[in-house]
């Protein structure tokens, strides 16, 4: 492993300990309650799922999930959560989220980590999300707006995707957007960065 890349795992590692135990993210929980309502408990897959944050949820719901992460120290930490369910259906795959392919899906989750996708790869991965997901399904996410503190200096010296309002938007022209929620903030990250924050929380139900 590169210099760099260690350096970039240490730094995932403080992340998963500062936020080991916190729940679920509501974007999450407000698209499976909408799933719970209409009868749907189906596939999801969980782009960035880090150490499980949101899989657990799905799982705890019956939910089958496709658990993506590049960091290889991640997937080791859920899947040797004590909170797994027993006989969970969880399929997980050391891959980043642009090179994988998770096939046909009910949910495509992806709290915080979208951004992460470098931006020339980012179109081509937006139409495999889109793709991915059945008439019905949702998106369950964030994205990163331009007056994101990442959007200028990057994360670990690389670039993130970022979009303004109606590009982030236009994103969903094939689906009925039931929550766009914009966040505005200053705060110190769980790696002891100082951030601005500038992001649109998105729950999309695709038509």
């Amino acid at each position: 492993m590169s210099d760099s890349s260690t350096l970039r795992t240490s730094g995932w590692v403080k992340y998963y300990t500062a936020t080991e135990g916190r729940p679920p993210r509501p974007t999450l929980l407000a698209a499976l309650d909408r799933f719970a309502a209409e009868g749907i408990c189906g596939t999801a897959a969980d782009l960035g799922c880090g150490d499980g944050r949101d899989a657990i949820e799905l799982l705890r719901r019956r939910w089958r999930v496709i658990g993506i992460d590049s960091e290889a120290v991640a997937l080791e930490r859920l899947r040797t959560r004590p909170d797994l369910p027993p006989a969970a259906a969880l399929e997980l795959r050391a891959e980043k989220f642009e090179d994988a392919n998770w096939g046909k899906v009910e949910l495509v989750n992806s709290s915080f980590a979208l951004p992460f996708c470098p931006p020339p790869a980012f179109p081509a991965l937006w139409r495999k999300i889109d793709a991915s997901i059945a008439p019905g399904g949702r998106f369950a996410g964030q994205l990163c707006g331009q007056r994101d503190s990442w959007a200028e200096r990057g994360v670990d010296n690389q670039p993130v995707t970022f979009h303004d309002e109606a590009a982030a938007r236009a994103l969903f022209a094939n689906y009925v957007i039931e929550q766009f929620e914009i966040e505005e903030t200053d705060s110190v990250t769980p790696r002891g960065e100082t951030k601005h924050w500038h992001l649109f929380h998105v729950i999309a139900r695709k038509r």
